[in-house]
């Protein structure tokens, strides 16, 4: 069986996620939970960046730009939502995020009324 690629790491962000929806539920526009998760990474002492900005080019010219919700420890991609499921449209983003920073693993959360739902992605990951 292989190995979870940064699993740790992964872990800690999981629960810290959970952390999150069990202090604030659901409902709540992505900044609110965006705040508390910057909060409970800077108190566990976890290196990120947060709204990380990436630019589309094509020939030196800027054709787009967007933003990552955090980038953990150089390692990971965490994009979170607000809604109560993953669209194709999510993963295509988060997707597009790993190849366009070269980060291997992203993390794909969405606070719902259902819960906590999280996706692991992997940047060599398709559907077919």
């Amino acid at each position: 069986m292989a190995e979870l690629l940064h699993k740790e790491l992964s872990y800690q962000v999981v629960g810290i996620l959970y952390k999150v929806y069990n202090a604030l539920g659901s409902g709540l526009q992505e900044k609110y939970y965006q705040k508390a998760i910057a909060r409970i990474l800077k108190n566990e002492g976890i290196c990120y960046l947060e709204q990380v900005r990436a630019e589309l080019e094509v020939d030196d010219l800027i054709i787009g730009r967007y933003y990552l919700d955090f980038v953990i420890d150089n390692k990971i991609v965490l994009e979170i939502k607000s809604k109560s499921f993953f669209s194709t449209r999510d993963v295509r983003q988060v997707l597009g995020y790993l190849k366009r920073s070269g980060i291997e693993l992203g993390i794909l959360a969405a606070f719902s009324s259902e819960g906590l739902k999280v996706k692991r992605i992997l940047r060599g990951y398709h559907k077919k």
